[in-house]
């Protein structure tokens, strides 16, 4: 799930106010992936962790927890909190949907092997635990093992989804809300929680959060059918060849005629896939507008992560926030 550099301003100016912080989460990354061992563990952390991923989720627990004026160094903890979750997740999908490259680099488990790559990610769920429970938080502990879990259940209801014609917008929100939102709501929310904020400004962070997420893989799935394989880190088309049933397609199914629903049949259902039929997709998504209705309910999605920062207080953080959810849509404008 790439960001492209090219509107990357909101991004940059948030890594560079939280640039001190992040040298420290990277240098407690760098030291809890360690393993005296087993070094194939920080091996193949490292090969993931160092690939060039933007630190977005790590970003928004340190900004959210800056903006409610927090002075402690718990939020580091929390920031390599998520981004274990976020490596361990990314290593079991890659063996789950037997991917070949992640940003835009051949995945842990091609270079090794699945089962490396679970345990790995086994091992740094593992850690990440270590790390939320050094915060002496019940209240973080709940927020963040409970988005582990959500993040859990959409990828085993993505498995009953896939292929699968019969999947709705309901059902593709509530596997992306799992795949991806649940730990962006987990990262922001946290910040909060850690920070003393009141309840509403805790709300509304896991709001803010929950809504960007889901803006953030509508995106992504759009980009799937359109964007530069250098800037999403893989290769365009790739969701089709993988029968994945996203947002473009579920809407496109819904309008299909006979003919057209034969197409998704065979290529969705059935896997028969044939030179052109990546083609004839997008031409069928253009004829119904399906990626403009996808695009608008992403920006839908945004409006609604602005909005709910309402709540906050004003500061330069919450500034950077408000253009982030705009700019995760931008790149599909």
């Amino acid at each position: 799930m790439g960001l492209d550099t090219a509107a990357a301003k909101p991004l940059e100016r948030l890594s560079a106010a939280l640039a001190d912080d992040m040298v420290r989460v990277n240098a407690m990354i760098r030291d809890r992936m360690a393993s005296r061992h087993a070094p194939r563990i920080p091996e193949i952390s490292a090969h993931l962790i160092e690939a060039g991923g933007k630190r977005l989720r790590p970003m928004l627990t340190l900004a959210t927890a800056r903006m409610c004026g927090y002075v402690g160094d718990h939020h580091l903890r929390l920031a390599a909190t998520v981004e274990f979750i976020h490596t361990a997740t990314l290593l079991h999908d890659d063996v789950v949907d037997e991917s070949d490259k992640r940003r835009g680099r051949p995945t842990a488990n091609l270079l090794w092997d699945n089962k490396s790559s679970v345990l790995v990610g086994d091992y740094l769920f593992a850690r990440s635990f270590q790390l939320m429970v050094e915060t002496g938080s019940l209240r973080v502990l709940d927020i963040l093992a409970d988005a582990a879990a959500t993040i859990a259940e959409g990828e085993v209801l993505q498995l009953s989804a896939a292929s699968n014609l019969a999947t709705t917008e309901d059902i593709y929100l509530q596997v992306i809300r799992g795949k991806t939102a649940a730990l962006f709501s987990a990262a922001t929310e946290v910040g909060g929680v850690i920070a003393g904020a009141p309840d509403d400004q805790v709300r509304a962070l896991h709001v803010y959060g929950d809504a960007l997420g889901i803006a953030f893989q509508i995106a992504d799935d759009l980009l799937d059918y359109g964007g530069a394989s250098d800037a999403t880190g893989k290769n365009v088309g790739d969701d089709f060849r993988e029968r994945k049933l996203t947002l473009p397609v579920i809407k496109a199914v819904m309008r299909a005629d006979a003919d057209e629903r034969a197409f998704w049949v065979r290529v969705i259902e059935k896997g028969r896939q044939d030179d052109g039929d990546l083609d004839r997709a997008l031409a069928i998504m253009a004829r119904h507008g399906t990626m403009d209705a996808a695009r608008a309910d992403a920006m839908g999605w945004a409006a609604t992560a602005r909005d709910a920062l309402t709540a906050l207080p004003r500061s330069d953080l919450r500034e950077i926030l408000l253009d982030l959810a705009d700019y995760v849509v931008a790149r599909i404008a």
